[in-house]
């Protein structure tokens, strides 16, 4: 197998809903998609939303689940402004503060918030590691 992940897929309950908060609170570019789907163009990744039914249904597994995931997705930017910035974006577009921004205990600077649909993000500024190229 290559390293790389191509989409992260999401089931949500709302996907209209889910929708809304990535496009408009988030700001995250919305590609075509066809109906009953949407996918958002990460620079290299792609965001797919489904319909938690229809996910679980695809993989032939219950839909129903509780508490921690053993998941969540990470955003790193390039400073600790930049993490407030992004958390408080995430709030006003309808998302929940899990955890303020804070130092982290490995020496960055981070938060966490929950989309409409319970799945946490992290967002992260470590100074000790590339993420990438600027925009």
């Amino acid at each position: 197998m290559k390293p790389r992940i191509s989409m992260v897929a999401l089931g949500v309950n709302d996907l209209e809903r889910a929708i809304k908060f990535y496009k408009e609170g988030l700001g995250l570019p919305m590609l075509e998609s066809p109906p009953g789907v949407a996918f958002f163009n990460l620079k290299g990744t792609w965001l797919g939303l489904s319909k938690r039914d229809s996910l679980a249904n695809d993989a032939g597994v219950n839909p129903v689940g509780s508490g921690y995931s053993g998941i969540n997705l990470a955003h790193n930017v390039q400073s600790e402004e930049e993490v407030i910035e992004v958390l408080n974006q995430a709030v006003r577009g309808g998302a929940k503060l899990v955890k303020t921004a804070q130092k982290a205990d490995w020496g960055g600077f981070h938060g966490y918030f929950q989309d409409p649909d319970g799945h946490l993000w992290e967002v992260a500024y470590n100074p000790f590691a590339w993420i990438g190229p600027k925009d």
